[in-house]
This record gives C-alpha cells, structure tokens and sequence, in this order.
C-alpha cells in the first residue's frame, strides 16, 4: 500500500499521524512551503458543538494518541446583541492558534509526524493517483472535490480579520449578532494572549446584504472598541472573500479520500470545524488501516454539518429584535443549562426544533 496525502493541514496531519501508528508511512505533498504558511489566526474548541466529546483535546490524546496544546481553556463567552447581552461561564472549550506561529495546531501535528513531507509541491491530484494506491485529499478548500464533482455547495462566506493589540482575558472570548455591524453574521475576538487576539467578522454572501466587507469592517471594529474601551491598534490582518461552505456527496470514491474542508468539516453557523477536520483525517486513515469504514465514521460529522445548516438558514431570517430575544433568553437559567450542560447537544436540539421553520420560510 502507497498513500499519499495532498495537504499537510490539520486534516492530513492527523491522517499521516494515524497511519504512522498503525504501521504505514505515507508520502505528504504539501504546496506551500511550511507547515502554517498562511495568516495567522485564533479558532475556539466549543464542547457545545463537539458533543458528545465534551474535551477535544483529552479526547484527541486519550482515543487516538495524538497530542495538542490548546492556547487557554475557555471560562467565560460573552454574547452581544444590539441591546442585549450574555455571559456563559464554565468549562466551556478552547482557544487555539492557526498559521505561521511555532504553536499553531498545525506546527503541533507537524512535530509529531515522521513521514516526508514534500515542500512547495506542484503534484496534481491526477499525478499522485497514478503513483500511489491511496491519495487523501486534505487540501484544506473544496477545489478538488468540486473539480471532481463530489461537492455540494451550500453557500459562501467573506471574512475579514486583524490582530490587535490590548489589553485582554485571555480565558474569555466575546461574539457579536448584531445585523447593523455583521448582516446576517457574526463577529468575535479571541485573545491569543493578555495582550494580543484575533477580532474577525464573518457575512454570508446574500444578495440582501449591499454593503462591502470592509465598510462592515470599519463598523465593527469602531464599536469593538467603544463596547472594551480600548483602541485596539491593528499589527496584522487579512480578508478571505466568497469561500466556499459544503459537503462532499461520498467520503470515499474509489480509493481517494476526502477529508478536513474537501469533505466538509467546517461548520455553516459559526465557521469553525476544527474537531471535525481532525477526525475525517482520523477516519479516513483507520479506513486504510482496515479498522472501519470512512462513510460510516464519518455520517455523525455529516449530521452534525446539517445541524449547523439549518441554523445557518434561521440566521438568514431573523432581525435584530430577533437576536435580542435570544440573547436575552440565553441569559436565563434554562438557556445557560442547554449550552452548559455535558449531555445535552444544543446544535442536535436546535436544529430539530427549526427544521419545519426553515421549511416554512424556504
């Protein structure tokens, strides 16, 4: 057996670590020409979208001997509306660091793995199917996977982000729904530190919204630092516009596997698929190891994928006077126990309470 994986994201990582485990070394061609080399950014680990694993990242050592090193654990989220306003407090997930930093994810996975890595890569996907007898796909976008008509695309988003300096809770993270400063989105800050973190607002692309990325951006980053009280100068920043959010129809076709963002871990409500993208490359290499099938591990990431569409769709059909309600409800006991609780699964409740919403509206 020859398996190559196309990626050296956090995906094909986790694959190439588990191959390694069970006595296979693949061959890792990666176009970049680092592991990270792209903008750096803070993501979440929210056990509220993970369940049932409650901790990823003990579950990541603990099931699979693979090993992380979060930024912080989470004790405090603080929800804004445009009038309202909640605080979930607890043992709540993770801050982690993604990109050109020595303790991103990806530099983590990369020091545990031993297999070569090729470096700057321009190997197509044709070109590693007919050398090896497996390719992964974990590119990290959807490209291939449309290109091979295996995606099915749901929407796309644009994001824009900065790093900016201040002074921070390291352990909190704040998320904004309000429609004035993010239609139809959301916006966050995520420290990386006492004093640095990663503020981003994310839009869906809508022919509702008519106003550019960057206007929102100048919106939002002005009332960010009227709501902390801080200036928040900007070190460093980036833009993502019209990325593709979807899933693949198969996980596997013949012997080429889809993982991480080529099958669909990212999320539609909130964005982040981090737990997701891990263990399709998780999956995919227990598949070629002979110890289980990849379609079957992988239907509750695919469940978990349409939980997060339908409330992507909700999102789509509230206002503001909508969110305040729910911010405000979220700030009652019953709303804090759903969200805080380690065996209820809000995204699987949600979704099923929204679905015949959704189907009226649509």
């Amino acid at each position: 057996m020859k398996v190559a994986i196309m990626g050296a994201g956090i995906s094909g990582l986790a694959c190439a670590i588990t191959l390694e485990q069970h006595g296979i070394e693949p061959v890792i061609f990666e176009s970049r020409s680092m592991i990270g080399d792209r903008f750096v950014n803070a993501e979440v680990l929210l056990s509220m979208f993970t369940r049932p694993v409650n901790d990823s990242i003990a579950y990541l050592s603990e099931q699979f001997g693979i090993f992380l090193h979060p930024a912080a654990g989470i004790s405090k989220f603080t929800f804004y509306s445009k009038h309202e306003q909640a605080i979930l407090e607890g043992q709540l997930g993770f801050t982690n660091v993604r990109g050109r930093q020595k303790n991103s994810f990806e530099a983590q996975l990369g020091r545990q793995v031993k297999s070569k890595i090729h470096y700057k890569s321009e190997k197509t996907y044709e070109e590693l199917l007919a050398d090896y007898t497996h390719v992964v796909m974990a590119t990290g976008d959807s490209d291939y996977a449309k290109k091979t008509g295996n995606f099915r695309e749901d929407l796309t988003v644009s994001v824009k982000g900065a790093t900016v300096e201040g002074q921070f809770d390291p352990y909190e993270v704040k998320a904004w729904l309000d429609y004035e400063l993010a239609p139809f989105g959301y916006g966050y800050l995520i420290p990386f530190s006492e004093k640095e973190a990663n503020l981003v607002i994310a839009i869906p692309d809508i022919p509702e919204i008519n106003t550019g990325i960057e206007t929102l951006w100048d919106r939002y980053y002005l009332k960010v630092q009227a709501e902390l009280g801080q200036a928040l100068p900007v070190t460093d920043q980036f833009q993502i516009t019209g990325y593709p959010l979807g899933v693949c129809h198969s996980g596997r076709i013949g012997n080429t596997f889809y993982v991480g963002n080529c099958f669909g871990a990212m999320m539609p409500f909130m964005g982040f698929g981090q737990h997701a993208s891990w263990m399709t490359g998780i999956y995919a290499a227990q598949d070629l190891c002979g110890l289980g099938n990849y379609e079957e591990l992988t239907k509750p990431i695919r469940k978990s994928y349409e939980n997060s569409l339908v409330l992507r769709r909700t999102m789509e059909h509230l206002s503001n006077e909508s969110l305040d309600l729910i911010i405000r409800n979220l700030d009652s006991y019953l709303g804090k126990k759903l969200l805080t609780s380690t065996t209820l699964n809000p995204l699987k409740i949600a979704s099923y309470l929204l679905r015949p919403y959704i189907k009226l509206k649509s």
